[in-house]
């Protein structure tokens, strides 16, 4: 057998040249696949304290994932999406660890992050860091904008970071219509936490109301797991205040309806406003008969009438099925999750490149796409990075007997979407 000057055999190098070429033929497809897959974090809390928000949120990305199963057009061509869903825990550290994970080891070509300051503002600010297009929603947009740094009146210091839905504003229009339905003394008493919710709609949405006309009695702001509102409650009494109005996390408002029940105050409040968790009925109906006629607002309702533009899924099909797959009753956060999905596809699409960042970037502070929460408009403000949405004001109230659940969940307000339907008049609370 004739050798060559590199001491392999001619059949050796032609075995050589074989197993090049098969190795070759395995890079090359794995290159071209990874190029054509676009990789999506999702972070929200699924357990923990928040919860709540994120309990429907495998039922929406089961949704997702099947309207995807064939993959996104863009352009001419297809890319197969991968979504990376992650539960916080609740946990603004742990968000921001999995956000910089899913940036640096998984390299994500965009995040979604949804649900509550905790969650959404680390991974914004690490998003932003690294340079990755972020799209996020359920917060106030003021604590999301102003509590990141931005300054009112200057450009705006975020290039990677994006944010829709509800602000102060909103939450003005809804309360003023909501408790323009029920004879008070216009005296509200606030319990408003020292997070970036409680100090956005202290320093926003309280001076608004005093303007027309209501006086605000706020003993100031609280730490989130206080266990006893003996001073605030006592302070609420004293003022004889008839509408309460409050943003805290579910197990610190549980705490203080219970003492405030006990202790009295509920028996003068004609209009209980809870925000955050005031939101999903297992939170209300852990309170017992004291839940009931508690008023709340939605940044999504089965009524609302609109279909998501990723699964073609409307209100009502959207929470019965949830309902059906998961035995539970559903909640407003199915719509805010699958809108943010439509919304993150939508802009992946508009990029022309979703493997570019900045193409995705520049799609984002662009995007004016329908969802099923509604139009998501990031051409019309109010400030850059930001597109505002709806709150709409609702009620729990006891359900029919005919109904599986306890609880029914209402609308009676609808100043900024009149496209979403009144289904009921507001109970006073007592």
């Amino acid at each position: 057998m004739t050798s060559l000057s590199n001491g392999l055999s001619r059949r050796g190098l032609i075995t050589a040249a074989g197993a090049g070429a098969l190795t070759l033929a395995t890079r090359v497809p794995a290159r071209a696949a990874a190029a054509n897959v676009l990789k999506i974090g999702f972070i929200s809390p699924r357990t923990g304290a928040l919860g709540s928000f994120g309990q429907t949120d495998g039922y929406v990305l089961d949704l997702a994932r099947k309207a995807l199963a064939k993959g996104l057009n863009v352009g001419e061509k297809t890319y197969e999406v991968v979504i990376l869903d992650r539960d916080t825990q609740s946990d603004p550290s742990r968000a921001s660890q999995l956000a910089k994970t899913l940036i640096n080891s998984d390299q994500v070509d965009m995040m979604l992050p949804v649900s509550t300051p905790e969650t959404i503002n680390p991974v914004a600010d690490a998003c932003e860091a690294a340079g990755v297009p972020c799209l996020s929603t359920v917060m106030p947009w003021q604590a999301w904008y102003f509590g990141r740094g931005a300054k009112p009146g200057q450009p705006s210091p975020f290039k990677w970071s994006f944010h829709f839905g509800f602000g102060v504003g909103e939450f003005y229009q809804a309360y003023l219509s909501q408790w323009s339905l029920v004879p008070t003394n216009k005296k509200v008493a606030v319990l408003y936490p020292n997070d970036a919710d409680g100090n956005a709609i202290r320093g926003n949405l309280a001076p608004l109301l005093a303007k027309q006309g209501y006086t605000i009695v706020d003993p100031g702001p609280y730490e989130d797991g206080t266990t006893d509102y003996s001073a605030q409650i006592a302070l609420f009494k004293k003022e004889k205040c008839e509408i309460f109005n409050t943003f805290p996390i579910p197990p610190d408002f549980a705490a203080f309806w219970r003492q405030a029940t006990q202790q009295g105050f509920t028996r003068h409040v004609k209009i209980c406003q809870a925000a955050k968790t005031g939101l999903f009925p297992d939170s209300i109906e852990a309170l017992g008969p004291i839940g009931f006629n508690i008023a709340s607002a939605c940044y999504w309702h089965k009524a609302f009438p609109y279909k998501s533009s990723l699964t073609g899924v409307g209100g009502t099909e959207l929470a019965d099925g949830y309902e059906q797959a998961a035995g539970k009753q559903w909640t407003q956060q199915l719509g805010a999750s699958l809108a943010l999905i439509d919304a993150g596809c939508a802009a992946l699409q508009a990029s022309g490149d979703p493997k570019d960042k900045a193409a995705v970037a520049k799609a984002l502070s662009t995007l004016k796409t329908d969802t099923v929460a509604g139009k998501v408009d990031f051409t019309s403000g109010p400030v850059p990075n930001v597109a505002s949405g709806p709150i709409i004001g609702t009620q729990w109230i006891k359900a029919p007997k005919a109904s599986r659940w306890k609880l029914d969940y209402v609308v009676t307000e609808h100043a900024t979407d009149p496209n979403v339907p009144i289904q009921a008049k507001l109970v006073p609370y007592s």
